[in-house]
């Protein structure tokens, strides 16, 4: 996974009046989890635009005073009117410790489903993944290619090596709905086609979950059966 460096500096002082202070400079509060120590910190809010206003994914390497940490950012605050950022969450990571972090999705190919006409709905943009920080990749690819009309991924389909899937199974990643014409051949309203897709893509849903309940069964009846 890709590194961005921040030098920071750690805050000497605490407290509403100190931050007020930093922000006042734009600098922003920050504060790291996870080590030795809790660390509170700050640094100009240019300094975080490239890791915080883009969908990729960082390990950041934190300079803190010359000492070096490495991170993920675990949470953002912006102020409330605004929109300026206001606070970040880090945790401090380690690569003999398990981490948890969310990683972008990346679709790869082209769905069958999509040349036949139908459209394409993404449900999720990212996976929560654990793992050794070693082992995360820039993004998690998924395969489209064989994706037909009706077809849908969910987090239980997915699997990579070292690391482990957190999200829950059943959540819909991807999914190719029919087109948005009806059987006249007429534009369909906007009220027509969201309910004509939220059909579709739950007719898919149930479909894929009714053959994993006729896979489960199959198993006990076979189970059954040996005993």
């Amino acid at each position: 996974m890709k590194t961005i460096a921040i030098d920071a500096k750690k805050r000497s002082e605490l407290g509403k009046k100190s931050t007020r202070d930093l922000r006042k400079i734009s600098h922003v509060p920050c504060v790291m989890y996870g080590g030795a120590e809790v660390i509170h910190f700050h640094a100009h809010e240019n300094d975080f635009r490239h890791m915080v206003y883009t969908p990729n994914a960082y390990i950041i390497e934190l300079d803190l005073d010359g000492k070096k940490h490495m991170a993920v950012m675990k949470d953002l605050q912006f102020h409330p009117v605004n929109d300026k950022l206001f606070h970040i969450d880090f945790v401090e990571v380690f690569d003999d410790k398990p981490v948890i972090m969310e990683i972008p999705i990346a679709l790869m190919g082209d769905a069958i489903g999509l040349k036949d006409g139908g459209k394409q709905r993404q449900r999720r943009r990212v996976v929560k993944v654990r793992g050794l920080i070693q082992h995360f990749p820039d993004t998690l690819e998924i395969d489209i290619t064989d994706v037909a009309i009706g077809d849908v991924i969910k987090v239980g389909d997915l699997s990579y090596d070292n690391l482990e899937i957190l999200d829950p199974v059943r959540s819909m990643i991807y999914s190719i709905v029919s087109s948005r014409v009806s059987a006249k051949g007429m534009e369909l309203g906007e009220d027509e086609i969201a309910a004509a897709e939220a059909a579709a893509e739950a007719a898919a849903e149930a479909a894929a979950e009714g053959e994993e309940g006729e896979a489960a069964e199959g198993e006990a009846s076979e189970e059954s059966t040996e005993s």
